[in-house]
């Protein structure tokens, strides 16, 4: 049995599937840090790869019936380098770097909050370490290490127009950053003669309160506040004060002109803004073994406690919003084989089962993964590895807002699918 290829088709192919299968379903999930590479013969391996996916969902329903047909899922690139050094014989580091969770959309017309497109990711930098003990005929090793998590988010919304010409309002934008840190520990015990391996990881969730900026163009503001006047204005006339009345309508009108001369000028407004919300932690079991010559069998299980998410909550002294998940945990499930062809030669096949999280206050719902990958060793120190996947999405329907037309309601979609490809190379000396 050629163990030594199936070890390193593993390595590289079990990690562009796990990419492949937990990019849509399970909350935010993306790509995950290939810590696998502290298994890797050599005094010093490096890898790197790219995964590329486009996801297509489409309304079936929308409080705003215009985006009922329409897809809103962006496509993305999920970037993974990985770079692995021994110590000693039995103590060996990696520094891994991934973006582990995102997401983005773009809606072809603006949702009844507005809201135009939206976008987060979180990059993690991490060292994790391993040492290993010989035990019986195989090798126990002990891993841990930290990791530093750097979240952007962005989002459009839409803000109409502005009366009496009905003058088009540029867009609000929101921007935030933040910073957090955690830590893995793991377990795991191997035996090299037969390729089996068995490995328990543990990942500390994450807590941000990521500041930024929300900008707005001023006569949004100056438009919002002729409106309230005019409110005022008819509750005093309404109350028999037209003196009061009187005095309010004048306020709203000159807040009104104010409003479409700084449309007219572009003006804009910028205030701070900060959006807090959690990322979850999560614990991983994967297991490989050599099943006959030439052949593996791999899987894994990984539980993410999602229901730490309830909201992402953004709050500026100019507005505040609540995006509402009440997220469930989710599992994903993933099995599979590999095949060393040749000695240079060597490719799998898996499927990847993850959990959607939904609770109907979103659109997250099961995925079903199909992926095949491969390695070719070049012959000159390096190895090109490769995989695609496809995915289905399930329906979706959320059930838990009141339907207000014009002013709130649930969303459906249709099941729709996804196509990824990842492409690495690795060195090894």
């Amino acid at each position: 049995m050629n163990n030594l290829r199936l070890k390193v088709l593993l390595g590289a192919g079990c990690f562009s599937v796990a990419l492949v299968g937990a990019a849509h379903a399970g909350g935010f999930s993306r790509g995950n840090a290939d810590t696998d590479i502290l298994f890797e013969d050599g005094n010093f391996n490096m890898r790197a790869g790219v995964t590329y996916v486009s996801p297509h969902r489409e309304f079936t329903k929308n409080p705003n019936p215009a985006l009922v047909g329409t897809e809103y899922t962006d496509d993305y690139v999920i970037p993974s380098a990985a770079v692995k050094f021994n110590l000693t014989d039995n103590l060996r580091c990696a520094g891994t770097m991934v973006d582990n969770n995102g997401g983005s959309t773009t809606y072809d017309f603006p949702k009844v909050s507005g809201k135009l497109s939206e976008e987060f990711t979180t990059n993690e930098k991490a060292l994790t370490c391993g040492v290993k003990f010989n035990v019986g005929r195989g090798n126990l090793w002990i891993l841990g290490g930290g990791f530093t998590e750097n979240l952007e988010y962005t989002r459009v919304n839409a803000l109409g127009t502005l009366p009496p010409f009905n003058v088009a309002l540029p867009n609000a934008n929101l921007d935030l950053s933040g910073q957090d840190f955690g830590y893995r520990l793991g377990v795991a015990y191997e035996i090299p003669e037969i390729a089996l391996r068995a490995q328990l990881m543990y990942r500390s969730g994450t807590s941000y309160g990521a500041d930024g900026t929300l900008t707005v163009p001023t006569a949004a503001l100056l438009g919002a506040q002729a409106k309230q006047l005019q409110a005022a204005a008819i509750a005093a006339y309404g109350n028999n004060d037209p003196v009061l009345g009187a005095a309010l309508a004048l306020q709203a009108a000159n807040a009104l002109t104010q409003a479409n001369l700084a449309a007219a000028n572009g003006l804009e407004t910028a205030a701070p803004a900060t959006g807090t919300g959690n990322l979850p932690q999560s614990v991983e079991m994967k297991l490989q073994s050599g099943i006959a010559p030439g052949w593996l069998a791999f899987g894994s299980a990984k539980w993410t406690d999602w229901s730490v998410q309830k909201a992402l909550i953004v709050s500026s002294p100019i507005t505040s919003t609540v995006d509402t998940y009440n997220w469930k945990d989710g599992w994903t499930i993933t099995g599979g084989v590999g095949h060393a062809f040749t000695d240079r030669l060597s490719g799998l096949v898996s499927l990847t089962w993850d959990q959607g999280v939904g609770t109907g206050w979103d659109l997250t719902s099961d995925t079903y993964t199909l992926a095949v990958g491969g390695s070719y060793k070049d012959g000159m120190g390096g190895e090109l590895r490769g995989g695609v996947g496809l995915s289905y999405l399930t329906s979706a329907a959320e059930t838990q807002y009141a339907e207000v037309p014009g002013v709130s309601g649930n969303q459906a979609v249709k099941a729709g699918y996804a196509v990824a490809v990842n492409l690495g190379y690795a060195i090894k000396w």
